[in-house]
């Protein structure tokens, strides 16, 4: 027990011991560690300091160049603005000498003037004295006159004025007689000199206007497609157009007669529409002619539109616009109406341009001059009447109504302008080839001829086809039973035969159909 004890406080004892000298071990370690701190921290600051002085040395060197920098752009600043002083002053002193230089020549313009001012005076006070000489003398010498003739100095005068009257007259009708026979010699050759040259400087195209427009096709086998089943859909595109279609044995081409050019080019681009789309029955075709139709009215606005941008016209109203571009499908005399019209327009221009006359103004007229060719409805009035109305509805002025109302001698020519439009209509339509009067007679049988069934009730649409030699009409089924198609088509024949004259035979066609439309929604 005792030993235990022993032992027990030997190993406190040691413990302790062994704690102290550990902390006197770690004090002299950190005691060490402080010291090698402190010299490291010595060794920073030191080095920090010299880092320091070598910034603050570069940034002294950096300022000093920046401030040499600076001070000689100042200094080069200085000097120009030096420069700049010294010219403004330079040019003042030149500006002040030029002043007094033109100061002193100004004096003595004025001292030259006021010398010459004088010596005027002195001269126009000489003159006014030798003038009251020479009255004196002039009334002295009348006096003397008057005495020897016996007449007094009034009767005298109006004796010597009379003579001078009589001899002026004399020699101013003489004159004038030379001048009318000159004009009269002259005046033609200059007015064929003028047609000439304007003839010359106008470039024309022959007028080709028919009945007929070629549709061409890719293949045969197309046509078989237009025919369709038992010829339903050339059936069905003939009663939408009015337009006869011809499908021969003619390769690759399908004929398309009309005397109407707006119906031929509405079923021509109908059928492109179609063979393109490829889908060819009768619904499809109502539907695609219907669309033509408008794209036609559309395409008419844009023709005219063009065609006074390309003549330099402005200003038109729109519904003139509209008029020109439906002389694009009017012919006259087989001379298709629009080109005839720009020809006219241009054929104007020059020719008021040689005559010193309103170019703008002439081509105006020229354009507008057949106007009345193309009437939303028939009218009784001449074209030329018709379309002065026109023009003085939509606001043309005073010239261009009268040149559009006299250019056939209709009304009285009030300007220079009216026989200019006259003789350039008879220049564009007289060319050889440019018309044909049996084709213009030819298209207004036809017209007629569909005019006498517009006249019966109950008639929707009128087609003149083959050549004249056929009727074609369309009447509406609610109000013509199929009865009443019989007797229209024999009353439209006994009317033709009564009140028309043509060649052959004409066969009229009634044609009604009925048709029952649901919609299921």
């Amino acid at each position: 027990m005792d030993n235990i004890l022993i032992i027990v406080i030997s190993g406190i004892l040691g413990l302790v011991a062994g704690f102290i000298i550990a902390k006197l071990i770690e004090k002299s370690n950190i005691s060490n560690l402080i010291k090698n701190s402190k010299k490291e921290a010595a060794s920073i600051l030191k080095d920090a300091n010299l880092e320091a002085e070598n910034i603050k040395k570069d940034k002294i060197l950096q300022a000093k160049e920046k401030f040499i920098e600076l001070k000689a752009e100042h200094e080069q600043v200085i000097l120009s603005r030096d420069k700049k002083v010294a010219e403004i002053e330079k040019r003042v002193r030149d500006k002040e000498s030029q002043i007094s230089n033109e100061l002193s020549k100004a004096k003595k313009v004025n001292d030259d003037f006021e010398s010459k001012t004088n010596e005027f005076s002195t001269k126009i006070e000489s003159l006014d004295k030798k003038q009251l000489e020479v009255d004196k003398l002039h009334k002295s010498q009348l006096q003397q006159l008057e005495v020897i003739s016996g007449l007094s100095a009034e009767e005298a005068k109006n004796q010597l004025v009379e003579g001078l009257k009589a001899e002026a007259k004399s020699k101013a009708m003489s004159h004038i007689q030379d001048t009318i026979e000159e004009a009269k010699l002259t005046a033609q050759q200059e007015a064929k000199k003028i047609i000439i040259n304007t003839i010359q400087r106008v470039g024309t195209e022959e007028a080709v206007e028919n009945c007929v427009s070629v549709f061409n096709i890719e293949s045969d086998d197309v046509k078989g497609r237009i025919i369709g089943r038992e010829g339903r859909n050339i059936r069905a595109l003939e009663a939408a157009t009015g337009v006869e279609i011809i499908v021969d044995d003619t390769p690759e081409a399908i004929i398309l007669s009309c005397f109407d050019p707006v119906r031929r080019e509405i079923a021509r681009l109908a059928l492109h529409k179609l063979v393109t789309d490829g889908r060819i029955h009768p619904a499809r075709i109502e539907e695609v002619v219907a669309k033509t139709a408008k794209q036609i009215d559309d395409e008419i606005i844009e023709v005219g539109k063009r065609t006074v941008i390309d003549l330099g016209i402005h200003g038109l109203h729109p519904e003139l616009i509209k008029v020109v571009g439906r002389m694009k499908y009017r012919s006259s005399y087989g001379q298709n109406l629009l080109q005839h019209s720009r020809e006219v327009s241009k054929l104007c221009g020059i020719m008021a341009a040689e005559l010193g006359l309103n170019v703008k103004l002439a081509k105006r007229a020229g354009l507008l001059h057949d106007i009345g060719k193309v009437p939303d409805a028939e009218s009784d009035l001449p074209h030329a009447l018709l379309g002065m109305q026109w023009a003085e509805k939509y606001g043309e002025k005073e010239e261009v109504c009268n040149a559009i109302g006299a250019h056939h001698d209709e009304i009285e020519m009030k300007s220079l302008l009216s026989p200019i439009i006259q003789v350039c209509d008879a220049i564009s339509g007289a060319r050889p080839g440019a018309r044909r009067q049996v084709l213009d007679s030819y298209i207004q049988r036809l017209k007629d001829l569909e005019e006498v069934a517009y006249g019966f009730s109950g008639v929707k649409n009128a087609y003149a086809i083959q050549a004249g030699r056929e009727l074609r009409v369309i009447v509406e089924s609610e109000k013509v039973s199929d009865e009443n198609a019989a007797s229209l088509s024999f009353d439209i024949s006994q009317k033709i035969q009564t009140e028309m004259t043509y060649p052959g035979q004409v066969k009229v066609t009634v044609i009604r159909e009925t048709r029952a439309v649901n919609i299921a929604k």
